[in-house]
């Protein structure tokens, strides 16, 4: 077995907290026909997405993964500040209602009550450690994709598993189709004889040449030996396939339309009911393979 087989479908998390600061890292993927990252961050920390995109790239070759990052830093140092340019403006204006009323002048803690006297602010961060937080940040993204590869292999093993049984019910098929085709050039001069005889009712004689001609055009258009052959390279191929593993989903799916074809031409050119419900089966089965590789990166 080679490399994991791995599905575009999954969920992950990271979290992590620094100086007051908690984030929270949530991805989630579904499949694509190629990559697309979707990134949300805060304002200010912007670079986070191009690094995110990039990280992505180098982990992923398929699927719309949709990124978004949370940042909460209510549990930062915060402390008072006394707003200096309001400050400026109250006291004027409360010592000049004071003198206008001859009401006793205003107290330092009922100017400091006043909103937007005092107000509440971030302590500054020094650049070593915003520079650590975003470090801290990355690290955590690089954690979720970890989990999120993880979760991709697991799923992708189990649809590995699904699709191979698909593929040996498909050889199963094509082997009994083998059958009932060596059965078909026999079934097939019986009812040209059968339906000649109804024809000639009136003892028209026909060159045994002329009916020999017929008979190998209807069985050469009927022979699905050709089809049979592609049929069992293409299980060959797809066991390959899931056996190498990897980012083999597109290469998958370009299988199954080959498959497809052979079935259809198939049944197109079946003369029996039996081959016909045959080839039927054939399709579904073909249809099921399908929809479980859409979700193998």
């Amino acid at each position: 077995m080679g490399k994991a087989i791995a599905s575009m479908t999954g969920f992950a998390r990271a979290e992590g907290e620094f100086a007051g600061t908690n984030w929270s890292w949530e991805l989630k993927s579904v499949n694509g026909k190629n990559l697309e990252v979707r990134c949300r961050v805060p304002n200010g920390y912007e670079a986070l997405d191009a690094f995110a995109r990039s990280t992505f790239a180098r982990h992923f070759k398929r699927g719309n993964f949709h990124v978004g990052l949370v940042i909460d830093n209510a549990q930062k140092a915060v402390k008072l500040q006394v707003n200096e340019e309001i400050l400026q403006q109250v006291i004027p204006l409360a010592t000049r209602v004071s003198n206008d009323l001859d009401a006793v002048a205003p107290s330092v803690d009922g100017i400091l009550n006043l909103r937007g006297v005092l107000e509440l602010v971030e302590e500054e961060e020094s650049p070593e450690d915003s520079e650590q937080r975003l470090k801290l940040i990355e690290e955590s993204l690089s954690v979720a994709i970890t989990r999120m590869e993880e979760m991709r292999r697991i799923e992708g093993t189990r649809m590995a598993e699904v699709a191979q049984g698909h593929i040996d019910e498909i050889e199963r098929l094509q082997k009994k189709a083998g059958d009932l085709s060596a059965t078909q050039p026999d079934a097939l001069q019986a009812r040209f004889m059968k339906q000649m005889a109804e024809l000639l009712k009136d003892g028209s004689p026909v060159p045994e040449e002329r009916l020999a001609q017929e008979i190998a055009i209807l069985v050469t258009k009927a022979d699905i030996r050709e089809e049979l052959d592609r049929l069992a390279a293409h299980v060959a191929a797809a066991r390959d396939l899931l056996n190498q593993g990897g980012p083999c989903g597109r290469r998958l799916d370009f299988l199954c339309q080959e498959f497809n074809r052979e079935a259809n031409t198939l049944c197109s050119k079946s003369s029996d009911v039996a081959l016909t419900t045959l080839g039927i089966d054939l399709k579904a089965t073909i249809e099921q393979l399908r929809e479980q590789i859409q979700n193998i990166e």
